[in-house]
């Protein structure tokens, strides 16, 4: 069913044992990825930081969301945090794809089978992924969470120097929250990436480029829509752990499933699922476009670099 290891632009049939230099992505096409996908969807952690009806700010729809910072914090308010990802992402992307790559040769030598080497591969690019960007997240997270107009909020490096000022490099500092980003990147990469290549190979490809376009989307928009579903639980408890808490010198959110488990006691197990609609908009057809874009662009170089 899930056929065999292959590149992203190789056919299906080439094995990983079999791969030679000339079927290795370039680094190109992933720093082309990395500009691609959109990142900074401020909804998201909005949404999954208030904790329920009894929270004075919470909102009672996305629309509410977005009218609510339009008053209160003007248009720059959609902007907040915006800086962080677009530094990670270049690099952010080009590690997901280059350890995907690198993990998955290595697997070659294991025999496991194929289409669960594939995702083991990608549960490996999600986990590397996650070590670099989560200081980013804590930065972004608590930008994001300032309710302040943007003109009297931190710069994106004050907030960074603040929180290594106060709480250090470790794990409450500008590492807060690393296993639930860890939790997040693996699951997400471990189906977005298993998904995507085991399905594309059982799916006969057309020979109209058109429907063949539409395949990969298809196939990339479904990989990026249950990934998302599956990993948004993650999600929540890395946003209430990164956010400021909400009583000033108490710690309530520590761990990652310490924070799952208190959510789900406190508001009931639809609140491990906040911003699971802004998530959706963003990462399903951003990750379509994001493993179309590398294919193609990845085709490209190698055809005729």
């Amino acid at each position: 069913m899930f056929g065999t290891y292959s590149t992203i632009w190789s056919p299906p049939k080439k094995s990983l044992g079999r791969l030679t230099k000339q079927h290795d992505i370039p680094q190109k096409a992933r720093f082309i990825t990395g500009g691609i996908s959109p990142d900074h969807c401020r909804w998201i952690s909005r949404f999954q930081i208030q904790r329920g009806t009894s929270d004075p700010h919470n909102y009672k729809s996305l629309a509410d969301c977005f009218r609510t910072v339009f008053r209160n914090e003007g248009i720059y308010g959609f902007y907040k945090g915006i800086l962080p990802p677009i530094l990670a992402e270049t690099p952010k992307r080009a590690v997901k794809f280059f350890t995907f790559e690198q993990y998955k040769k290595l697997l070659s030598l294991t025999g496991l089978p194929a289409g669960l080497a594939l995702s083991v591969a990608g549960l490996g690019s999600g986990l590397t992924e996650a070590l670099v960007v989560n200081p980013f997240e804590v930065v972004k997270v608590g930008l994001q969470a300032n309710r302040d107009s943007f003109q009297v909020q931190p710069s994106t490096f004050s907030q960074a120097r603040n929180i290594i000022n106060a709480d250090g490099f470790g794990l409450r500092g500008l590492n807060k929250g690393l296993t639930s980003t860890l939790g997040r990147h693996g699951v997400f990469n471990m189906i977005y990436f298993g998904f995507y290549f085991n399905v594309k190979d059982a799916i006969p490809a057309s020979q109209d480029p058109t429907l063949e376009f539409l395949r990969k989307f298809a196939i990339g928009l479904a990989s990026g829509t249950i990934s998302s579903c599956v990993n948004i639980p993650f999600d929540v408890a890395k946003s209430r752990i990164q956010a400021p808490q909400p009583i000033p010198g108490e710690i309530k959110y520590r761990t990652c499933f310490q924070t799952m488990g208190l959510v789900y006691r406190e508001e009931g197990y639809l609140a491990l699922y906040k911003g699971l609609v802004p998530k959706i908009m963003r990462l399903g057809p951003g990750g379509a476009v994001m493993l179309l874009v590398y294919e193609y662009v990845s085709g490209w170089l190698n055809k005729n670099w």
